[in-house]
């Protein structure tokens, strides 16, 4: 498939004119994004990872203006006794756990993998939805099996109700609407007020990209500064006065700590690594399975160039200049397994047969035996086993 193929459902546009037009700018409704769109889970599929315990899940309900939150895994007989209408289940990262959610969310590579969140389903029955609200990131909503009303709203007032376990904005006021069908897909880019509401059962599988905020990256540069640095000294204070004001900090004491906190200084380098450990972190509830007899590396080797190798639906593999950054560990690429590396890390696969040096294919051997990647022919039946 060719990449102008690949990102057909964005309409009229291709992908360069929708990121300088819409992205992160404006509102975007495609009717048929998906022709024919087929749901890569079905409704009873989706129930059935919400009662697993390697799924984050959710249930939200709600009863005129009052609203619940459950955590899952839920148990089946469980969600047989919900009531008929006004609940959905929500289901994140459901990329780890089907291929097809998995290639559904590689048609979105115009995008860098390092703002990928993931691909969340909502399974709603008539009446559910989860309130109106604000995202802090950029998502596309794709209609599936069903029909979900959406109304959206640039308001500036984005006050919460108060007392209610999910942030519902106090006054909504919709500017627009529409009500979404199979293949459907509306992207809203951060801050946009949004509501959307099931009409009758529905599935909607929502492509989220994140976006760090600065206080999240400035808490994790200085946690990761901490681990890194290792001043030498400690304050002294030989010769120093009987105290007049014990209560008071002493002014040396406070002078060394101002010497010492300017002293502390980064590269560019310091901060590209940074960036890359950080935004390969995989998600905490990524529990990765190596495997329990690893083939020996020359057989991996061989295996590899012919069938080819797949990362695992938990990992995340990016580069940046000479660096490769696997699930939050740096690694300086070998020499001349760069081309390769980059193509792995741009595709998430490289289809065998395939060429690649002896550097390269000792690196993902390592990523292998940690259960990073997998052999191409196992790649399927690793999904769920997280």
């Amino acid at each position: 498939m060719t990449r102008k193929a690949k990102h057909s459902f964005l309409g009229r546009l291709d992908a360069s004119t929708f990121m300088r037009r819409h992205w992160q700018r404006k509102p975007l409704l495609i009717r048929g994004a998906f022709p024919a769109f087929t749901d890569p889970i079905d409704p009873r599929g989706v129930l059935e990872l919400a009662t697993s315990s390697d799924a984050h899940s959710r249930l939200v309900q709600h009863r005129g203006n009052q609203w619940t939150l459950e955590h899952g895994p839920f148990s089946m007989v469980q969600l047989k006794q919900l009531p008929r209408r006004n609940w959905t289940i929500l289901v994140q990262d459901t990329n780890h756990f089907s291929e097809r959610a998995a290639q559904l969310l590689e048609r979105f590579d115009f995008i860098p993998h390092a703002r990928v969140d993931d691909l969340m389903v909502s399974y709603a029955t008539d009446g559910g939805g989860v309130g109106p609200h604000v995202d802090s990131y950029d998502v596309f909503l794709l209609q599936g099996h069903g029909r979900r009303r959406w109304r959206i709203s640039t308001q500036a007032d984005v006050a919460f109700r108060q007392g209610l376990p999910l942030k519902i904005l106090a006054r909504f006021k919709p500017e627009q609407e529409w009500v979404l069908e199979s293949g459907d897909m509306l992207y809203l880019p951060p801050g946009v007020a949004h509501e959307g509401v099931a009409e009758g059962e529905c599935l909607t599988w929502s492509i989220g990209f994140r976006a760090p905020s600065d206080r999240d990256l400035v808490a994790a540069f200085l946690d990761d500064l901490r681990d890194r640095l290792d001043p030498p000294g400690h304050y002294t204070d030989p010769g120093a006065g009987a105290a007049r004001n014990p209560g008071e900090v002493p002014a040396a004491l406070v002078q060394h700590a101002r010497r010492v906190l300017t002293s502390i200084r980064w590269s560019e380098a310091d901060v590209r690594a940074f960036a890359g450990r950080f935004l390969s972190e995989p998600k905490s509830q990524v529990v990765f399975d190596p495997p329990s007899r690893p083939v020996p590396r020359a057989r991996f080797t061989a295996q590899a160039a012919r069938r080819g190798i797949a990362l695992d639906g938990g990992s995340r593999l990016l580069f940046s200049g000479s660096m490769a950054f696997m699930n939050g560990e740096a690694v300086r690429v070998p020499r001349g397994a760069g081309p390769a590396l980059r193509a792995f890390a741009n595709h998430r696969r490289i289809e065998g047969p395939t060429r690649a040096n002896a550097a390269f294919w000792n690196l993902a051997y390592d990523w292998y035996v940690l259960g990073f990647l997998h052999l191409a022919a196992d790649a399927d039946n690793a999904k769920g086993r997280r």
